[in-house]
């Protein structure tokens, strides 16, 4: 898995291509919430249940479908009074969030791969390249030289391209406002 932290950055930079009037605290600590919320599954290993299960690490939490429902709940139960337009539009950035992790594991130089089409399957997926060091799992292994490596893997692999969505993302927006 890339770490929380570059799934949390990943949710911010993917948060500027978004509508203004959309912006706040909220917005953006929902955003990285659904991004790292899939790896609340490892859980799943202190209970007994397989790696390689659809309920294990990587596993339904990581897919298409639990993407969108997380989009569709965070936008239902955090956003109650808002447009229908801006609701779409949370749905479709709380998605992309959740999404967005998976999407970064299957860059991963480890573990099983990821569940993208759970509940359907339980086939697991990696992208033909794989830049991205995975994170070692726990506070305690990630405090280490290994998890130096992993963010400096990060800072290159998801650093530079959010950042370069980021000002690509405000230049746009400029051209447009003129």
């Amino acid at each position: 898995m890339a770490s929380a932290f570059g799934h949390a950055f990943s949710a911010l930079a993917l948060g500027t291509t978004f509508n203004k009037n959309l912006f706040s605290r909220k917005f953006y600590v929902l955003g990285m919430v659904a991004s790292i919320l899939p790896d609340a599954d490892v859980i799943t290993f202190a209970v007994g249940i397989p790696y390689e299960s659809i309920w294990g690490h990587r596993g339904i939490s990581h897919s298409i479908l639990v993407a969108l429902v997380t989009g569709i709940l965070f936008a239902f139960l955090f956003y109650r009074n808002i447009a229908r337009q801006d609701r779409i539009m949370l749905i479709t950035y709380f998605f992309l969030c959740t999404l967005s992790h998976g999407l970064l594991d299957a860059l991963t130089d480890g573990g099983l791969g990821v569940a993208f089409f759970a509940p359907l399957e339980n086939n697991r997926y990696f992208f033909p390249w794989r830049p991205i060091q995975v994170s070692p799992i726990g506070v305690e292994n990630f405090f280490s030289v290994r998890g130096i490596q992993v963010i400096l893997s990060e800072l290159l692999w998801i650093g530079i391209p959010g950042i370069i969505l980021i000002i690509t993302s405000k230049y746009v927006k400029k051209l447009k406002a003129n």
